[in-house]
């Protein structure tokens, strides 16, 4: 994971399930973070609204997309 300012950037390494460059902002680079450690979505959403001044349905719903779209591209190892 990169982080440049207001992006972040997923870049896969080694034997990584993925290919290519994940683009996004604080948002998902924070789920990132989160990631890196065994969690669970709820655990993500409950950091997430500690760290955030969003509805709690904005952010629920933003972590769940993300991490969708992370595992859909495989770039989770669950």
């Amino acid at each position: 994971m990169h982080e440049t300012g207001s992006e972040s950037m997923l870049i896969p390494a080694g034997g990584a399930g993925f290919s290519g460059l994940v683009k996004g902002n604080k948002t998902l680079g924070a789920i990132l973070v989160l990631l890196r450690e065994d969690t669970t979505e709820e655990q993500i959403i409950s950091v997430m609204k500690q760290r955030f001044d969003a509805p709690e349905e904005k952010i629920a719903d933003d972590v769940k997309k993300a991490i969708a779209e992370l595992r859909k591209i495989g770039a989770i190892d669950e």
